[in-house]
C-alpha cells in the first residue's frame, strides 16, 4: 500500500463474529477484536505498523444489527434487552438479524462507547458505519402493514437519527482527527452536515465526515459494463453524479459488495477481449481518480484480478509472480494505480476544492456520440487540470476541447494508454499550445489526440 501511494486502508469488520461467511457484519463481540487476527495486542501492533508506514486505518463498524446467536446479545437477560421489545420492530428483514433499540439510553451508551473504544484503545483513524439506510427508515425493506410510523406520522426512525447524531458528535469531540463515514444508499438530507445545522427536513445533520456515493458507483459501473457501441445511450450515467456531487462529502466506493455474488471483479465487468477489458479498467480508474470525491478501491482491483473475492482466501497475488506469463498485464495496472496516486498527490486541483462546486467545470459532458467526457478541476488558486476520458475503442485525432484562456500550453501528465501500463502507447508527447479557436463556449482551445479506451490528464505546461 505504501509503495502504491495509498493513504489509508479500510478493514472490513474486525470485531468478533462466529460466521466467517458474514464477512464480519454479524457481530457477537462488539468490544473484542476477532481472534482471527490474534490477540488485541496483535491487532494494536498491526495498526501501529500501518501508522509507522504513514497509512491511516479505518474499520467497518456495525451498529445496525446483531445476530440471533445464543452467545450474542439476543434476549441477553432472557428477554429483549438490546433489541426492540416489539418483534416486528426488532427483526431485520434483510439478514435475519435483530435491530438495536436506539430508543433505550443504555443501548445508545453501549454503542457510542463502543465507537470511541475502537478509536481510543486501538488508535483507529476512522469508522465506516455499515447499513446506515436500514437504521434511518422504519419501513426499510418492509411492506405496508409491516411497520408503524413515528410520532409525526413519518417513516424516519427518530431514535436512530438521535443515536447517529450522538455517536458522531461524541467521536469527533473525544477523538480529534478521526473521521466517520456513512454507507448510506438513499437521498437522506444532511448525512455529512453538522448535527447542529438544521436542514429543510427539520432535522439536524447526521454529523458524518464522509458518505459513500452509491449512486456514482451504481451508475458508472452500469455504463462501463455496456459495449462501447451501446454506451452513447447511457451517457448520462457518467454525468448525472455531478448534479448532486456537492450535496455531501463523498467517497467513490468500489467495495467488496461489487466484486462478489456473481457481480464479477472490476476488470471482468468490462466488455471485449482481455486487452480491451484492461484498457476499460484503466480508463475507468483514471476517470474515478479525476472525479470529485475520495477514492476507495477493493483489494485485488489494483492489479486487475479477474476472479471474484472470497472470504476463504486472499487476493490472487500469484498474478504478480514474474513466472506467470500474463504477469506484465497485471503489473501494468498496478503501476498505473501507483502513478494515479502519485500524480493525484501532486495535483492540488484534484483535491483542494473537492467539496465545493468552484473546483469543477464541464468542458464537454454531452459528447455522447463519441463516448467522451472532458472536465476541468481547479485548485484554490484557480490553476486547472483537464481530464479527458475516451470510452470508445478508436483513436480520436485532433479532438478539440475548449480550455481556459489563462493557460497558453498544456502538458500531458497522465495517460492510461501508456505502454508501461499495458496500453497501445498513443500519447501527446509534446505540449499542446492553446489556439484562438472558440470551442465549448471558450475563446481558446486545444486539439489533443485521445487514445482508445483511455483517460488522459493535462496540466498547464
Amino acid at each position: 500500500m505504501k509503495d502504491l501511494g495509498f493513504t489509508h486502508v479500510e478493514f472490513m469488520p474486525v470485531a468478533e463474529h462466529p460466521f466467517g461467511g458474514s464477512w464480519g457484519y454479524q457481530v457477537t463481540g462488539f468490544y473484542a477484536p476477532t481472534s482471527r487476527m490474534g490477540t488485541p495486542d496483535d491487532f494494536r501492533y498491526l495498526v501501529d505498523s500501518l501508522h509507522r508506514a504513514g497509512i491511516g486505518v479505518l474499520v467497518d463498524w456495525v451498529p445496525a444489527h446483531f445476530p440471533r446467536d445464543d452467545w450474542a446479545l439476543a434476549e441477553f437477560d432472557g428477554r429483549p434487552l438490546y433489541e426492540h421489545s416489539d418483534p416486528a420492530r426488532a427483526a431485520h428483514p434483510d439478514w435475519g438479524t435483530l435491530e438495536f433499540d436506539y430508543g433505550r439510553k443504555e443501548v445508545r451508551n453501549f454503542l457510542v462507547a463502543n465507537a470511541t473504544y475502537w478509536c481510543e484503545e486501538f488508535h483507529i483513524d476512522g469508522l465506516r458505519v455499515d447499513a446506515v439506510a436500514s437504521m434511518l427508515y422504519l419501513d426499510y425493506s418492509r411492506e405496508d402493514g409491516e411497520w408503524s410510523p413515528n410520532v409525526h406520522g413519518g417513516r424516519e426512525n427518530l431514535d436512530a437519527v438521535a443515536f447517529l447524531q450522538e455517536m458522531n458528535a461524541t467521536v469527533y469531540r473525544r477523538c480529534p482527527g478521526v473521521v466517520t463515514v456513512a454507507e448510506e444508499s438513499t437521498a437522506w438530507d444532511g448525512v455529512t452536515r453538522a448535527t447542529h445545522h438544521v436542514g429543510h427536513d427539520g432535522f439536524g445533520g447526521l454529523g458524518f465526515g464522509l458518505k459513500w456515493n452509491m449512486g456514482w458507483m451504481h451508475d458508472s459501473l452500469g455504463y462501463v459494463e455496456h459495449e462501447p457501441v451501446h454506451r452513447k445511450f447511457h451517457h448520462n450515467e457518467m454525468t448525472f453524479s455531478m448534479v448532486y456531487a456537492y450535496s455531501e462529502n463523498y467517497v467513490l466506493p468500489i467495495s467488496h459488495d461489487e466484486v462478489v455474488h456473481g457481480k464479477r471483479a472490476l476488470v471482468s465487468k468490462m466488455p471485449g477481449d482481455w486487452w480491451q477489458q484492461r484498457a476499460n479498467h484503466r480508463a475507468y480508474l483514471g476517470f474515478m481518480w479525476a472525479h470529485p470525491g475520495k477514492q476507495l478501491l477493493f483489494m485485488g482491483q489494483e492489479f486487475a484480478q479477474g476472479a471474484e473475492w472470497s472470504e476463504g482466501h486472499g487476493p490472487d497475488w500469484w498474478l504478480l509472480d514474474p513466472s506467470y506469463a500474463a504477469e506484465p498485464d497485471h503489473r501494468g495496472v498496478r503501476d498505473l494505480v501507483r502513478e494515479l496516486n502519485t500524480v493525484y498527490g501532486r495535483a492540488p486541483a484534484l483535491w483542494q476544492r473537492d467539496t465545493v462546486p468552484e473546483g469543477f467545470a464541464w468542458v464537454d459532458g454531452g459528447a455522447w456520440e463519441d463516448n467522451v467526457f472532458a472536465f476541468l478541476r481547479f485548485d484554490k488558486h484557480g490553476s486547472p487540470l483537464l481530464a479527458v476520458s475516451n470510452f470508445s475503442p478508436v483513436v480520436r485525432h485532433g479532438y478539440r476541447l475548449g480550455v481556459p484562456e489563462t493557460v497558453s500550453a498544456w502538458a500531458e501528465v497522465l495517460n492510461t494508454d501508456e505502454e508501461r501500463f499495458g496500453g497501445s502507447g498513443v500519447l501527446n508527447a509534446d505540449p499542446l499550445k492553446a489556439e484562438q479557436v472558440e470551442s465549448h463556449g471558450r475563446r481558446t482551445s486545444i486539439a489533443p489526440t485521445l487514445p482508445p479506451l483511455a483517460t488522459v490528464w493535462f496540466r498547464p505546461a
